[in-house]
């Protein structure tokens, strides 16, 4: 099929070509944003609550990516973490403890504002579900 000649006026110039991010980005901003290595959900690294967020608020997901201290990005294993449990500070703030599928090393996160609530009590009521209290911690209760 021939080539249609242009209304517009511009004679053949071209216009300038898009710029294409790193294969398998799909379009995703490169600001540290990151996708969630279980259910897949787009996470901005921003959230309320927090200032280095590492964890998926959909289903608490993380990777292995801090060494000792907070965001300090220092880990060379950035295996999977998975959550295990909650944890409530004396000031009553919780925290996700996760533990490394790949290394087994357990660590701590805050929780996020957009954390999702009803996967946080499902995560905090897991030792009643499973039977691992024992009775009289359950009595007191």
């Amino acid at each position: 099929m021939p080539r249609r000649n242009r209304s517009d006026g511009r004679d053949g110039a071209r216009r300038p070509q898009r710029h294409k991010g790193v294969p398998g980005d799909r379009g995703v901003p490169r600001t540290g944003d990151f996708r969630c290595v279980q259910c897949r959900l787009d996470v901005p690294v921003t959230a309320p609550g927090t200032a280095h967020r590492n964890h998926c608020p959909n289903c608490l997901a993380s990777l292995h990516v801090d060494r000792r201290v907070p965001g300090d990005r220092a880990s060379d294993c950035r295996g999977r973490m998975e959550a295990l449990s909650v944890s409530v500070r004396p000031d009553g703030e919780w925290l996700i403890v996760h533990q490394c599928l790949t290394c087994g090393e357990l660590g701590a996160n805050r929780i996020a504002g957009d954390d999702n609530a009803l996967v946080l009590v499902r995560l905090a009521l897991r030792p009643l579900r499973d039977g691992s209290v024992p009775g009289r911690i359950l009595l007191a209760l």
